[in-house]
């Protein structure tokens, strides 16, 4: 696993975390649906001119681009439906069931994206598998703080963490083909566009409410969408998807953490103990795998 990867899903992970800050003040002034589809535009539009610029970057490289527009217009669009699909799941299911369970069932993609990888014959240690666990369980200490029960609340964030899943997967299939800041782009555009007539059915937007909302669409539509995302789509290249996603759940522990140092949330013992369990489940997914007698042989074969 490249180290340059996991340090942009983690990197990922905390502007993700400390977003969550953002969204909540941005509920003061705007509605759910209306609140990511504008800021999933303006996360597309942020990405416009840094396409432009590593256009500008790579010009001297010959590269076939007309071969993966194909693969470049699909993964945006998928990636685009999906990310409307889960975003606007979790924004309804909230409001019937509490901020606790929806963090720790959004979060159980980390175990969702393992068994889907079976059926993708996708390849996953037992350490993957053991640091699965011990994230699942530090979720639990961390957003957990009632018996839990599946309501019709749950059962919405449910699918929106199995859509997130099929996210997942769905770059990492394509993330190897296509421009990974491209394809975020396009996902951006697409989400907020398929936004617009639920936003207008369904809510009632206004000018007046952007405006004065404008830092947390510009902190989440900037950096959560515009920036957060595009390192996931190329933080995710040539990386097992499972391992992908315990990084991506390093979330939880951002947002935790977030809300401590900037609202003045107080960590509790039990918190505390659900990060240490999340942080020793990433170390754990992170050490490389014993290689077989025969796989260091070819390995030394190949360096001579």
């Amino acid at each position: 696993m490249k180290i340059k990867n996991a340090f942009m899903l983690i990197l990922t992970a905390f502007i993700w975390g400390t977003a969550f800050v953002a969204q909540s003040m941005g509920m003061d002034y705007l509605e759910p649906i209306t609140f990511n589809g504008v800021r999933s535009l303006i996360g597309g539009a942020a990405l416009i001119p840094c396409i432009w610029l590593l256009g500008k970057w790579k010009e001297n490289q010959k590269e076939d681009v007309s071969a993966n527009r194909k693969d470049l217009v699909t993964g945006g669009v998928l990636c685009g439906l999906l990310l409307f699909g889960a975003s606007s799941l979790q924004q309804m299911g909230i409001q019937y069931t509490t901020a606790g369970k929806a963090g720790f069932i959004t979060a159980f993609y980390i175990v969702i994206v393992p068994v889907l990888g079976i059926f993708l014959k996708k390849k996953t240690g037992w350490k993957v598998w053991m640091a699965v666990v011990l994230a699942v369980v530090g979720l639990y200490f961390l957003c957990m703080t009632e018996s839990f029960h599946m309501s019709k609340g749950d059962l919405l964030i449910f699918l929106c963490a199995l859509i997130f899943s099929v996210h997942i997967l769905v770059i990492d299939h394509f993330a190897p083909k296509v421009d990974g800041v491209k394809m975020a782009c396009i996902q951006f555009f697409v989400c907020g566009i398929v936004s617009l007539p639920f936003m207008f059915l369904l809510e009632k937007p206004s000018l007046g409410g952007m405006l004065e909302g404008w830092f947390p669409l510009l902190y989440a539509g900037v950096l959560s969408c515009g920036v957060a995302y595009t390192l996931q789509i190329i933080g995710q290249k040539n990386m097992n998807p499972a391992i992908a996603s315990l990084l991506l759940s390093l979330e939880s522990c951002f947002s935790v953490l977030a809300g401590w140092a900037v609202l003045g949330e107080r960590l509790s013992a039990r918190e505390s103990i659900g990060c240490v369990l999340m942080f020793a489940a990433i170390i754990l997914a992170q050490l490389p795998e014993r290689q077989k007698s025969g796989e260091k042989r070819q390995a030394c074969e190949i360096s001579s």
